[in-house]
């Protein structure tokens, strides 16, 4: 029986983390020598992380699913990171920085860990500063900071529209440098496809080479995870189509407990859908609600001849805009966190006033444009526009920018403790692969610093609490059992995938996946629309494990291969995103059962019965996991009902 311990120290909040770090178990050099440490997932999480350990003298083994890690799909993050540098000088600060992604995740984060976040932020700026990533700068050399949504201060440093490719390409040096040192060898197009267990710790990982089709076996006294989140089980998401939950997946499966996994993130500021045959969606940057208006027509009349072409949005008067979310949230207007302003739209939308094919509203800098100028809004938000016009054929200079909601980021995860280590000894999930920073919702800008925060300054601290006395343990050879084992499970797995020879394609189930999530678990579910939710997966299972068509073999590269495992994770990870939903009976967050709502149409939080972290535990093929409830005690903070009015 598996027995959650947050392992969260005693004691003052703002001295819990300096007090871990004093006490901490640590590894000598000589011994940092003797330790192979696996780091699944090169993202801005995993290259960190690699890079810090190999500086530190460990030997790490780094597997790429890209051919580079310049390609993870921490590239796409455009508007910023969050620290509480103050510099704006508007009345930031760690406490204020920690309190506002406590009450942004609707109070469901573990509070120790939400701190120690909030506290090693400023330390990752200096840190990218030193490394040339090319901060905005104010006219005077300073670094420039913007607001971003659930936040009163501009607290978000950012690099125009790319802050997450700047980011990137500074861990991606330091991780070169170790790699050019010697201390951290490069697996790339590699994927992780099982997770070896040998006497209760993680020891080891099974991959397939993507180009040679070759598995592999890798020990490792210990296995960190950084493979990103799981939003691409809806299909339709901002995340690239090869971010995938597999890695997470097949640990869940060896026995790491999988929290929250109900809380995903729809974030408001997405291009709509605009065919049948998108196999991703394109976010616009939440910095553009810095500068940017969102309204919808006030008059239904109006909205209609939007939608039929009939009315140009730039024709419909002031006074005839409906600024929706300045209306309903005067304190925070356009800045209100994702969730509310995601709920927001849906409720224009659906009650008649959307425009283009009725599922979109309007994101209008013609204000700001009229104030500052074109020049200077261009400075700040150029490539977005570019990369607006390009998709959309229009100019948001000169027209409002259509945006809807849509799936973008998963808050649940692996669960772990304050050392970041799952319930398997010795592997440990950073980044958006573990649950445990924001709660139900995830505040902008937030992502990149949970990420840089874990990889180069909580991981390398933590695992060695976990490695003090693992130097002793031997480099296992892998023609163990274990190894044996976990490899052919993987085969097995592969070969039954092609071996089905049926007559539908992996995308056709992928699609459909996606229309049921989106339908039943998307931005409003209840209790009927759940259990239809995991029904109709639970069906869709078993016809993709009959009906499925993998084409090609096991040898060299083989993509609708790669697609299928996983598809096959994903039609398993839908169901329990919707048992998750279905037992958390309150709303909170990104989850909003329609049936826990307030008179104005908020969220209605039941604390009394669920004030908790779910973990959840896999007991087998065909049965139902259990569940585990890890209780979330608040020391420092009062629980209150958000308020952003």
């Amino acid at each position: 029986m598996i027995q959650l311990n947050s392992k969260v120290p005693a004691g003052p909040l703002e001295k819990k983390w300096s007090q871990y770090k004093s006490n901490q178990k640590l590894v000598n050099p000589a011994n940092k020598a003797k330790v192979d440490i696996i780091v699944v997932g090169t993202g801005l999480g995993g290259s960190s992380a690699a890079a810090a350990l190999g500086e530190m003298g460990f030997n790490v083994k780094v597997f790429c699913i890209q051919d580079s890690p310049r390609r993870a799909h921490s590239i796409a993050a455009q508007g910023g990171i969050n620290a509480a540098k103050n510099y704006p000088n508007d009345g930031d600060s760690i406490y204020r920085l920690f309190n506002d992604t406590l009450k942004g995740g609707d109070y469901r984060s573990r509070e120790a860990n939400v701190y120690r976040l909030a506290e090693v932020s400023n330390a990752i700026i200096d840190h990218c500063v030193a490394q040339g990533v090319p901060f905005a700068r104010e006219y005077g050399g300073l670094l420039e900071n913007r607001s971003f949504g659930g936040a009163q201060v501009s607290r978000t440093f950012f690099a125009r529209g790319q802050t997450g490719q700047q980011l990137l390409l500074g861990a991606y040096s330091s991780l070169s440098r170790q790699v050019k040192k010697g201390t951290v060898k490069m697996y790339p197009r590699r994927e992780m496809l099982d997770l070896v267990v040998v006497e209760g710790r993680a020891r080891g990982i099974i991959t397939r080479n993507v180009i040679t089709g070759e598995l592999e076996r890798h020990f490792g006294h210990a296995v960190v995870l950084a493979t990103g989140g799981y939003g691409n089980a809806y299909f339709l998401s901002t995340m690239a189509m090869s971010a995938n939950v597999s890695a997470a997946w097949q640990a869940f499966r060896r026995g790491a407990c999988f929290a929250n996994p109900a809380f995903v993130q729809i974030h408001p500021t997405c291009i709509p859908v605009h065919g049948d045959y998108q196999s991703k969606l394109t976010l616009m940057s939440e910095s553009l609600r810095n500068d940017g208006r969102i309204w919808v027509p006030k008059n239904k009349d109006d909205a209609e001849k939007v939608r039929m072409g009939q009315l140009h949005p730039n024709e419909i008067k002031e006074e005839d805009r409906d600024y929706y979310l300045e209306r309903r949230y005067p304190a925070f207007g356009n800045l209100v966190p994702r969730d509310i302003a995601s709920r927001a739209a849906k409720e224009r939308c659906d009650a008649g006033f959307g425009v283009g094919t009725g599922q979109a509203v309007y994101l209008d800098l013609a204000d700001s444009i009229k104030r500052l100028g074109l020049n200077v809004i261009m400075e700040r938000y150029g490539n977005l526009f570019q990369m607006y016009e390009k998709i959309t054929g229009h100019d948001p200079a000169h027209t409002p920018m259509m945006i809807y909601p849509a799936i973008h980021y998963t808050m649940g995860g692996l669960w772990v403790d304050y050392e970041l280590m799952t319930s398997i000894p010795g592997l440990f999930a950073i980044g958006e692969a573990n649950f445990s920073d924001h709660g139900a919702n995830r505040l902008g800008a937030s992502a990149l610093m949970q990420g840089l925060a874990d990889g180069y300054f909580v991981l390398p601290y933590t695992i060695q609490n976990y490695l003090a006395d693992q130097f002793k343990v031997k480099r296992m050879p892998t023609d163990l059992p274990a190894f044996a084992d976990a490899e052919k499970n993987v085969r097995t797995r592969l070969e039954t995938l092609i071996g089905i020879n049926g007559k539908r394609s992996v995308d056709t189930f992928h699609k459909n996946l996606g229309h049921i999530m989106w339908e039943y678990v998307g931005m409003g579910r209840t209790e009927a629309g759940l259990k239809e939710a995991v029904s109709k997966i639970a069906a869709l299972r078993k016809e993709f494990w009959k009906d499925v068509r993998v084409t090609g073999s096991l040898e060299g590269v083989n993509n609708e291969l790669e697609k299928a495992t996983r598809v096959a994770d994903f039609l398993e990870i839908g169901e329990l995103i919707a048992r998750d939903a279905l037992n958390r009976n309150e709303s909170c967050g990104g989850h909003f059962r329609e049936e826990y709502q307030t008179p104005e149409g908020e969220c209605l939080r039941n604390d009394k019965d669920s004030t908790y972290t779910a973990a959840w535990q896999f007991t087998g093929d065909d049965k139902e996991p259990i569940l585990h409830k890890e209780p979330l005690n608040y020391e420092f903070v009062e629980v209150k009902q958000r308020d952003y009015k």
